[in-house]
């Protein structure tokens, strides 16, 4: 790839926009307690409001204007099938991940054995789906199928483990539910500056949680404990798979016990449709 292509307009523009979003959250967040005890609170909120949408502001002029589309392109015809692969493990970890935001999606009936009837018609109803629902039926004769509310507003996070849920995947979320995305879909544009644009959400991911990370060690603006930092991780899946929680198998184990999994299987399947009909 050339200098002259790097340095083309489209791509300045492609890359500028992020790049001053990226650098006036550094500046501002990194130097919080100085400008907020020299301008005042307001201040600070007011400049980094307007610095926030003036960046934003010329992150779409840019995509609208200069970069969609724009040349050169790295491919004619059918998206690369490598790049269908790279833009389905994205997205689908993208969108998994926002995908375990609402509440757990569930089958909306169970069949219940004459055994357990009114075990798990007790589990089946909990508080809050008896709320959308009302409460179940009582049992008649055993078992048999039950209505229940699609979706269960339970919490069964584990109070007693310091990393849960998504939390094992990333310290930050989402941050890179909303990188992810933009990267799994960059893979799908042959337009390289569209690309770029699309691939900066996460480096906004990588460079922000990183620099969230570096304030809250050392008390600014929250707090990271020394073992919360040991067990996880700020890039996706990398404290899960370098062994820092554990034996890999046991908390892959844990880790499928702790998502919403309807929920996942939702998001991976749109990934799916998704690269198929853009990939064409």
């Amino acid at each position: 790839m050339s200098a002259a292509t790097i340095l083309s307009k489209p791509m300045r523009w492609a890359a500028g926009g992020w790049a001053f979003f990226i650098a006036e959250n550094f500046i501002l967040s990194e130097n919080r307690t100085y400008l907020i005890e020299n301008f005042g609170d307001d201040a600070y909120h007011y400049a980094y409001g307007t610095l926030s949408t003036a960046a934003m502001s010329s992150v779409f002029y840019g995509y609208f204007r200069k970069v969609k589309d724009a040349p050169p392109l790295l491919f004619k015809g059918p998206v690369p099938l490598g790049a269908k692969v790279a833009s389905f493990v994205c997205l689908s970890l993208g969108l998994g991940m926002a995908s375990q935001i609402p509440p757990k999606i569930q089958i909306p009936v169970e069949f219940v054995t004459s055994n357990s009837a009114d075990e798990n018609i007790t589990i089946a109803t909990s508080a809050a789906a008896e709320a959308v629902v009302g409460p179940a039926p009582p049992t008649e004769g055993g078992g048999g199928w039950k209505v229940r509310c699609p979706f269960d507003f339970t919490d069964n996070k584990d109070t007693n483990s310091p990393v849960h849920g998504l939390e094992r995947i990333s310290r930050h979320p989402g941050l890179w539910s909303f990188g992810l995305l933009g990267l799994g879909s960059s893979f799908l544009v042959p337009s390289l500056p569209q690309r770029v644009w699309l691939a900066m959400p996460s480096m906004v991911a990588l460079i922000g949680g990183a620099h969230t990370d570096s304030r809250f060690r050392r008390g600014m603006g929250g707090e990271l404990s020394e073992e919360y930092d040991k067990v996880t991780s700020n890039v996706p899946l990398l404290a899960m798979l370098s062994g820092a929680q554990g034996n890999v198998i046991d908390v892959l184990n844990d880790f499928s016990s702790e998502i919403k999994p309807l929920n996942a299987a939702v998001a991976v399947g749109t990934a799916g449709l998704w690269v198929m009909s853009k990939g064409r």
